[in-house]
């Protein structure tokens, strides 16, 4: 069996080489960040953390944001043409005793009144206010003599209420229906709502609307988890104004059991340096309630924790052992096989013509 002992002490030599070399690297990556830490550089000293926190910039909309926009003043411009669902306020004197006409009346579908029996219904929409009373009036002669009527417009249709929630589109815009759409995007809230009164005055008189946030959806931090050979993990929240690492961490109900306590902020850069590294000391943290290291996190953040090496270890020796097992495996089978085959055959008294069952 020498042939076989030396694969086995070889096998053994290399798996002994590749321990060593994936411990040297770990050492070398716990000193580029994460893992205890004894003091800060002058530099991320003065970061925003837990009990010294600082307020965000102002908001600037971006998709997909949410935005909740409701008319203050909506009054069309004139002359305005009578639509379906505006309702009129018509009153009539001289009317049939049994038959009087006054209050408000909704334009129905088909863009008609209905003013009751006996006189039937009279098309308005598509027509001014002037022109919808001297239809009215027209029309109440087949049944009147000298109808005197007055005809006013009490309320604006469901197409030009302004009212509910909008979506900022993937081209920056927020489509306001039958009003078109407009660019809200890298504007604040502010400079939006002067942007959307602005557009809507093209059909309004000196509209005023109320905007408002409903949903912060374009800025957002990131965790992203190592999976220890096994595929990372990234997990996307909105930034609220208030998140630090331990509030992070608590959204994805803590630590993997394949993560080690190495963790630290990677935060994007404009510039050419590459991103800003925030070490984080997650035994101060949790254990010592220590703020230092418990830095706010701003939009675009990457709180990157690390994975537990000896897992990753274990998992990629198993992906490369995994083959020559299944390899060694088939070839024991086999030979356990023929080995069986050939003493079954024995016990037939040696004859090759023999059968006997496994």
């Amino acid at each position: 069996m020498p042939g076989f002992n030396g694969r086995r002490s070889t096998l053994l030599h290399l798996t002994v080489a590749a321990i060593v070399i994936c411990s040297v690297g770990c050492q070398s990556t716990r000193k580029k960040a994460g893992g205890r830490i004894s003091a800060l550089p002058p530099e991320l000293s003065a970061m925003p953390r837990e009990l010294s926190k600082t307020v965000m910039p102002e908001y600037v909309i971006e998709p997909p944001d949410l935005l909740t926009i409701e008319t203050v003043h909506a009054v069309p411009k004139s002359p305005y043409s009578l639509k379906t669902l505006d309702v009129v306020s018509i009153r009539v004197l001289g009317t049939l005793p049994d038959g009087p006409i006054g209050g408000a009346y909704p334009i129905e579908p088909g863009g008609v009144v209905n003013l009751g029996a006996p006189y039937g219904v009279v098309s308005v929409s598509g027509l001014t206010v002037p022109e919808a009373k001297t239809a009215v009036e027209e029309h109440l002669k087949q049944y009147l003599k000298e109808p005197e009527v007055t005809v006013s417009l009490a309320e604006l249709g469901a197409s030009q209420r302004l009212v509910g929630q909008f979506l900022v589109g993937p081209d920056g815009t927020v489509t306001l229906g039958s009003y078109g759409s407009v660019s809200v995007v890298g504007l604040t809230i502010a400079n939006a709502k002067w942007a959307i009164e602005q557009h809507l005055g093209q059909y309004l008189e000196e509209p005023v609307i109320s905007l408002n946030m409903y949903g912060y959806n374009s800025k957002n931090y990131y965790i992203v988890m190592q999976g220890a050979e096994l595929g990372d993990a990234v997990y996307r929240f909105p930034v609220t104004g208030n998140d630090t690492v331990l509030d992070a961490i608590s959204q994805i109900n803590g630590l993997e059991q394949v993560s080690s306590k190495r963790m630290w902020i990677a935060r994007p850069s404009s510039d050419q340096c590459g991103c800003q590294i925030l070490p984080v000391d997650w035994y101060a943290v949790t254990e010592c309630g220590s703020a230092s290291t418990n830095f706010q996190l701003m939009p675009g953040d990457r709180l990157f924790v690390a994975q537990d090496n000896m897992i990753a270890l274990d998992n990629k020796l198993a992906k490369v052992f995994a083959p020559f097992e299944r390899i060694m495996g088939f070839s024991l089978l086999s030979v356990g096989t023929a080995t069986r085959f050939s003493g079954n055959v024995l016990k037939g008294g040696g004859n090759p013509n023999a059968f006997v069952g496994f």
